[in-house]
């Protein structure tokens, strides 16, 4: 899984304090600390643009990533924290944990849809709506899935597959857990549904009795 954790490259900044945060944010990169891992913290500096095109991409706070700083050892982190400044909300300092093969974490984990191409109900005319792209799942770090597999092989139109229906990998646990959320359907084509709804209208008119069929009935 290593090659396919995005990198989040990194300086080891010289100095800490106030004064080394600000001239990291001069030139033009955001202050922060690693720490945990039974390590000494270590702080770093990343570039400013960069880290803030992947906040605003989404899903930040729940990405592992392959923290890659010069002079160290790779390692996996997750952020546990983001300041901004409270008039621009641009970041200026950042927080990562180191993680253990070990440790569990919450990470939204991609949905792929299997074998649309043979499936009963997509063959029939139906249309897939996802209502989740991805899933929040509980996992270990060092058994981090590529993605949850949804079978589309024998689901036909007006089938709604929840998370029950999945088959989740070995160790992962759905972060909501209270109730059997939805993760995609199959609905009837709307010609379908148009031509449903037109006979249903032609059946109602056909019970409508007409002005000959009153008098008929008061004679």
């Amino acid at each position: 899984m290593a090659d396919k954790i995005p990198d989040l490259h990194a300086t080891a900044r010289a100095g800490t304090g106030k004064g080394a945060a600000r001239q990291a944010r001069r030139d033009g990169d955001v202050p922060g600390i690693v720490y945990g891992g039974g390590v000494d913290p270590l702080p770093i500096s990343i570039n400013f643009n960069k880290l803030l095109t992947r906040l605003r991409k989404g899903g930040f706070m729940s990405t592992l990533f392959n923290l890659k700083v010069e002079g160290h050892d790779d390692v996996r982190v997750i952020c546990r924290g983001v300041q901004r400044d409270v008039v621009k909300d641009l970041p200026t300092h950042i927080d990562l944990m180191r993680l253990k093969r070990t440790t569990r974490v919450n990470l939204f984990i991609p949905v792929e849809f299997l074998n649309e191409g043979t499936s009963k109900g997509l063959k029939a005319g139906g249309v897939l709506t996802v209502v989740r792209n991805d899933v929040e799942l509980n996992v270990l770090a060092g058994e981090i899935p590529d993605s949850i597999q949804v079978d589309l092989a024998d689901v036909e139109i007006g089938d709604t597959i929840s998370i029950s229906n999945v088959t989740l990998p070995e160790g992962a646990n759905p972060v909501i857990s209270d109730r059997d959320f939805v993760i995609a359907n199959i609905a009837a084509p709307r010609a379908l549904v148009a031509d449903d709804e037109d006979e249903g209208e032609e059946v109602a008119a056909d019970e409508v009795p007409t002005a000959g069929d009153e008098e008929a009935a008061e004679e």
